[in-house]
């Protein structure tokens, strides 16, 4: 679905991803683990069409994604849950989510975009009960909520998340990866960047393992959580002896 090679970005004369290539297939959970500033949402930057000075290829679903601009990329069938969230305080609830199918908006949609709304308060309940409330006085965990379904308003093929347990209650975070599994088994594509490796492991398929601009490791989620540099670099000495011991 995904296909990179040779990805190279830039920040001025800064090359933040340094060659990268990695694949994704339809209906994975990839993820990519890294410490910050190792090049993970600099990529997702260059696929989104945020980061335009990149060479290499950057394909999806066979077309390539060079020269798209923002608008154009969600269009095509990607959305991206930013790090952070930047949601808009000042809005309500429901109009930060209709605001994720601004591209969409036309006659014929309309029901559509209706549906997708009951999907995403079935997924996020609590949503439908703040829907007149500014998006602002929600607490981080719904505000994190509210970003992932914004997302999901555009119908997406491919879902691409920053860190989407930045800052939250360890109940928050299994109930976003709650939703990130059933998202997967209704076909849903899902790019996980987290530095909660061990969380993101627990769902994904495959990983990748960035360091200063490059993919140093690859493979299944298994592999990688077995790994004794993965574990002792990103899941923590007591959880290495524990896998360890197990």
């Amino acid at each position: 679905m995904l296909r990179i090679r040779n990805l190279k970005c830039y920040y001025g004369r800064i090359m933040a991803v340094k060659g990268v290539s990695l694949s994704v297939n339809q209906g994975e959970i990839i993820c990519l683990i890294g410490a910050n500033g190792s090049g993970k949402t600099t990529l997702l930057s260059a696929v989104c069409g945020l980061l335009p000075d990149w060479t290499g290829e950057i394909n999806f679903m066979g077309r390539s994604l060079k020269n798209l601009d923002p608008p154009a990329v969600v269009r095509s069938g990607i959305s991206l849950v930013p790090e952070g969230r930047l949601i808009f305080p000042p809005l309500s609830v429901l109009d930060n989510l209709k605001l994720g199918a601004y591209t969409r908006y036309k006659k014929r949609a309309v029901h559509e975009i209706g549906q997708d709304m009951e999907t995403v308060t079935t997924l996020f309940p609590i949503l439908k009960e703040r829907f007149d409330q500014p998006a602002g006085t929600l607490s981080g965990g719904e505000q994190q909520m509210l970003a992932v379904g914004r997302a999901l308003m555009a119908r997406p093929k491919l879902l691409l998340l920053d860190e989407p347990s930045m800052g939250l209650a360890p109940m928050i975070v299994e109930k976003i990866m709650e939703v990130l599994e059933i998202l997967r088994s209704k076909g849903l594509t899902i790019v996980l960047v987290e530095q909660n490796a061990l969380a993101a492991l627990a769902i994904a398929d495959r990983g990748y393992v960035f360091e200063t601009g490059t993919v140093v490791l690859q493979g299944g989620a298994g592999e990688l959580l077995a790994d004794k540099d993965v574990k002792r670099a990103y899941l923590g000495k007591d959880y290495g002896d524990f896998y360890d011991a197990g």
